[in-house]
Parts: structure tokens; sequence; C-alpha cells
């Protein structure tokens, strides 16, 4: 099992957006990142991975935890390359559960074993891996 950081603003689609969406026993297609590293960090996930849910812009916390339920596949929000080839993939995620206290961007900035985590050193990728060893600590420090 891999694991993974996602980002999303939360006035645009929020965790309990998401717990919604699987309590119908929806899916939500992780659709719209326009980013190649983020992408290509999709395509590497296998359905049973694990992602933290991550508030930017407003909050700046991890919130909670999603899993992957569908491997990548083309993206429905994107436009067809002028060759007809779908360039942007995503994945589907459904919610496994809320943290019980969520985990700031100052803390996680303030914990030095968590100084390697990318979304640290590469902020602006909205979709990042994570070891786990720093899954496991952040894990703690959201009271799981």
């Amino acid at each position: 099992m891999a694991y993974w950081l996602m980002k999303s603003e939360p006035d645009v689609f929020s965790f309990d957006d998401l717990i919604a969406k699987t309590k119908n026993g929806e899916v939500e297609e992780w659709h719209g990142v326009r980013n190649y590293a983020a992408r290509n960090n999709m395509k590497a996930m296998a359905v049973g991975d694990q992602a933290f849910f991550y508030h930017s812009n407003i909050g700046k916390e991890i919130v909670g935890v999603m899993t992957i339920v569908a491997q990548a596949h083309p993206d429905s929000t994107a436009d067809l390359n002028a060759k007809g080839e779908v360039v942007w993939e995503c994945v589907d995620v459904q919610s496994v559960k809320p943290f019980p206290r969520p985990v700031t961007l100052a803390e996680i900035k303030a914990t030095p074993e968590l100084s390697e985590l990318e979304l640290v050193k590469l902020s602006r990728l909205s979709v990042s891996k994570v070891s786990e060893t720093e899954w496991k600590l952040l894990c703690t420090m959201g009271g799981l």
C-alpha cells in the first residue's frame, strides 16, 4: 500500500462533501488536476492506497483520510489534445474517516520529522507522496 496527500479547496469541494457522497454510496472523481507531476502521482496509485484529504487555501490543514477506489482513468472534465487523445487522468476516491483534530500546515512545518514531506518541499503540488513514517506520524498528530 502507498500513501498520498491530495489537496482541495474546501469552498469548492470539502471533506464533508466527500463524506456525504460516500454515505450515499457514491465515489468522487478527483478531477481537474492540470499538473503533470500530480497526474503522474495519480497514475501511480493503486486501489486500496490511502490518501490524506488536505484543505488548501482555506484552513491549510489535513482533515481526514480517504481511499483510492478506482485506478487512473480519463478525467471527465478534460478536453482532448490535438490528436484526440486524453492527456489528463484522475482516480476515484471515497472517505474513510475524519481526523479527530485537523493537523495544520504550521504544525507540519514545525515538526522536524516532517521536513522532507512533499507538502513542505513541493508546496504547490496538489497530489503528493507521503512515506509510511510520515503517514503514521501525521495520523498520530491528527488523533487517529
